[in-house]
C-alpha cells in the first residue's frame, strides 16, 4: 500500500517502512515481520498542507474550513489541546491566502514575560523605558500586510486586551513611548487550549476582544479522535529521526503499533514525535523498539470495558446524561446547564468541545 508524498524531500529521503498487518494484503508470519513500502500521506498534496499528515475524516474537516476561511481577511480562533498542530494549521491558512508572499510571524503569548510582551507586539522607541536603548519594532508592525500568530492567546495579560482589540477593530497602535498612530493592515489568527469563555465569567478575558477573536473558530480534534492516522505519522517521524540519525528503521511489531494506537495521548502529536525520536535512538536494530514504560501507565487493558475512563470521557457521559434528563433543554433553571451548575455559554462550549453533537441539532433550546 504505497501513498504518494507531499514533496520531493519526502520522496528522496524515503525509507521502505514495515507496518505488520497494517493492511490486510501484508502476508503473516510466525517468526518475522512483513514488509511493504508506507509513505506517509499528507492529506492535501497542494502548497500550503505541507506537514499536516492524515487521512482521518477529523482532520480533514478541519482543512475543509481552512480553505473556506484563507481567502478572506477575517480573524480566526483555533482551540483544542496543547499539542495538536495549532501553528501549523495557522500556517496553512496563511499559505493558502492572498498574503502567502508576504511574512508570517509568530509569537507564543505564554512565552514572553508580561512586562515585555507589550513591546514584542506593538515595539517601542529608544528611550521609552529603563533598558530600552534602541528602538524596537513590534511583532504587529513587522506582519503588516501579511499574517500574524498569536499563540496561547489566553495568556496574554487583562491590560493589554484592550490594545490588542484596538488592533483588531481600528487597525493602529502606537509603540511604547511614542505618539505617532501606525496603521497596520494584518490577518491575526490567535490559538489556545484554554476554555475562553469561561475566563470571561471568571474576568480573566475580555469578552469584547472574545467576540473579536471568535469571527471563524476551528476545533483541532486531540490524536485520540485520530487514530486512524498515528501509523502515518509514525512513518514520518520515523523518517525524519532516522535520517538525523544515521539509522535505517524500517519494521514495527504490529502489538507496537496497536499500542500506539490506543494510547490516549495527553501530549497529542508533540509528545508521538518524542516518543518516536527516542525510540529511534535507542533501537539497536531496524527494528523500532518503543519502551514499555513510554506507553503503558496510561495504555487501559485492550477492550476491556471495565478499563479506567478518562477525564474526558467522564465528563462528556456526565453531560450526556443530564442533557437527556432534560431533554436537551440547555437554559432555565430545570435547564442542563442549572443542572451542572454551568453558565449556558460554557456548557454549550463544553458540549462542542467534547464533539456531543446534538448540541448542533435545530431543535436544540439554546
Amino acid at each position: 500500500m504505497t501513498f504518494k508524498a507531499a514533496t520531493e524531500d519526502d520522496v528522496m529521503a524515503m525509507h521502505s517502512f514495515a507496518f505488520e498487518d497494517i493492511c490486510h494484503q501484508a502476508p503473516r508470519s510466525s517468526n518475522k515481520l512483513a514488509s511493504f513500502d508506507v509513505v506517509g500521506e499528507v492529506t492535501r498534496n497542494v502548497t500550503g498542507f505541507e506537514g499536516i499528515i492524515g487521512q482521518s475524516s477529523a482532520l480533514r474537516r478541519v482543512l475543509q474550513m481552512v480553505e473556506q476561511v484563507a481567502p478572506g481577511d477575517s480573524t480566526v480562533l483555533l482551540l483544542g489541546e496543547t499539542g495538536t498542530g495549532k501553528e501549523l494549521i495557522a500556517r496553512a491558512i496563511h499559505n493558502c491566502s492572498h498574503r502567502r508572499d508576504q511574512s508570517f510571524v509568530k509569537l507564543n503569548c505564554a512565552a514572553i514575560p508580561s512586562g515585555l510582551l507589550e513591546s514584542e507586539l506593538f515595539g517601542h522607541e529608544r528611550g521609552a523605558f529603563t533598558g530600552a536603548i534602541t528602538q524596537k519594532v513590534g511583532r504587529i508592525e513587522l506582519a503588516d500586510q501579511g499574517s500574524l500568530f498569536l499563540d496561547e492567546i489566553g495568556d496574554i495579560p487583562l491590560e493589554l486586551q484592550p490594545k490588542l482589540l484596538r488592533v483588531l477593530q481600528e487597525r493602529e497602535f502606537e509603540r511604547l513611548g511614542s505618539t505617532r498612530t501606525r496603521r497596520v493592515d494584518v490577518r491575526v489568527v490567535a490559538a489556545t487550549h484554554r476554555d475562553l469563555e469561561g475566563m470571561i465569567i471568571e474576568k480573566e478575558f475580555r469578552s469584547d476582544l472574545y467576540y473579536r477573536l471568535n469571527v471563524v473558530p476551528i476545533f483541532l480534534p486531540p490524536l485520540r479522535k485520530r487514530p486512524q492516522d498515528i501509523p502515518l505519522l509514525v512513518h514520518h517521524f520515523v523518517q525524519r529521526f532516522a535520517i538525523k540519525a544515521g539509522k535505517t528503521i524500517d519494521r514495527i511489531s504490529s502489538d507496537t503499533m496497536e499500542a500506539l494506537k490506543r494510547y490516549p495521548w495527553p501530549g497529542n502529536i508533540r509528545e508521538l514525535e518524542n516518543v518516536i525520536e527516542r525510540a529511534v535512538i535507542l533501537s539497536p536494530g531496524p527494528l523500532l523498539r518503543i519502551a514499555h514504560h513510554d506507553l503503558s501507565s496510561r495504555i487501559a487493558p485492550d477492550h476491556n470495558t471495565d478499563r479506567l475512563q478518562t477525564l474526558e470521557e467522564v465528563e462528556r457521559n456526565h453531560i450526556l446524561t443530564i442533557l437527556k434528563e432534560t431533554r436537551w433543554i440547555l437554559s432555565g433553571p430545570s435547564g442542563a446547564a442549572a443542572r451542572l451548575g454551568l453558565n449556558r455559554s460554557t456548557l454549550y462550549f463544553r458540549m462542542k468541545k467534547l464533539g456531543i453533537a446534538r448540541s448542533l441539532d435545530a431543535n436544540l433550546e439554546l
